[in-house]
């Protein structure tokens, strides 16, 4: 393997290291929030989102050189069966053709798994501050209910303009405390199926994995 594709495939495994680490039940959603949101990050924060769409398109170019040359080999591999070519020749075909099929779902998953991560530290980020809100709004409807109480038991009466505003202020706050449960089962939501997707795609990619190991295989067989 050349040395950028080796580059290529150590990132692709540090990807999948920082995907298990962001999926990690022990590290909080307010932990990575505070690590994502520290002064240093928060410094980088323009340049990290250039590097982000710029490795991208590195990764897109590789995709696509590598699908060109599995083409290419494909093509030369059907023409040099019907012309029945010597059997060192079809075994460097067949050769080229499998490092090229290695490195495009190398390339690919790469790629795919950049946006992976963008997306998970998106809704982390997200999920963190709907909990924050929600703590708020639990303390403030706290503290709201335990004031009117005690305006109640001073016998002031119900029609006090005091007590109705600290009713009005307490149903408001209630309002926005189901709202924000409301968005922080939503973005679980998400999560999870996010969660499931990966999951999937990654079975997916060890069994064309398995498949392609399997070809290159039977080629050198032949």
């Amino acid at each position: 393997m050349s040395l950028h594709w080796t580059l290529i495939a150590g990132f692709l495994y540090a990807e999948i290291g920082a995907v298990f680490l962001l999926m990690l039940p022990l590290i909080s959603t307010r932990a990575w929030h505070s690590f994502f949101k520290s002064r240093f990050l928060r410094g980088l924060q323009s340049q990290l989102s250039y590097y982000f769409y710029m490795v991208c398109a590195i990764l897109l170019l590789f995709f696509l050189d590598a699908v060109r040359e599995m083409w290419k080999y494909s093509n030369v591999e059907h023409s040099d069966a019907s012309h029945a070519s010597h059997l060192d020749t079809q075994m460097q075909t067949h050769m080229r053709l499998f490092r090229a099929q290695r490195n495009m779902y190398i390339s690919g998953f790469a790629g795919f798994l950049c946006l992976v991560i963008n997306r998970l530290v998106y809704l982390i980020s997200g999920n963190a501050t709907l909990q924050a809100e929600k703590e708020a709004a639990l303390k403030q409807a706290e503290s709201a209910s335990r004031a009117a109480q005690s305006v109640l038991s001073g016998g002031d009466g119900g029609d006090n303009p005091e007590t109705k505003a600290l009713k009005e202020k307490c149903a408001k706050l209630e309002k926005d405390l189901s709202s924000a449960n409301k968005n922080v089962e939503s973005m679980k939501s998400q999560a999870e199926n996010l969660t499931a997707e990966y999951d999937r795609l990654m079975e997916e990619k060890d069994r064309l994995e398995r498949k392609v190991n399997i070809m290159g295989d039977d080629k050198k067989d032949d």
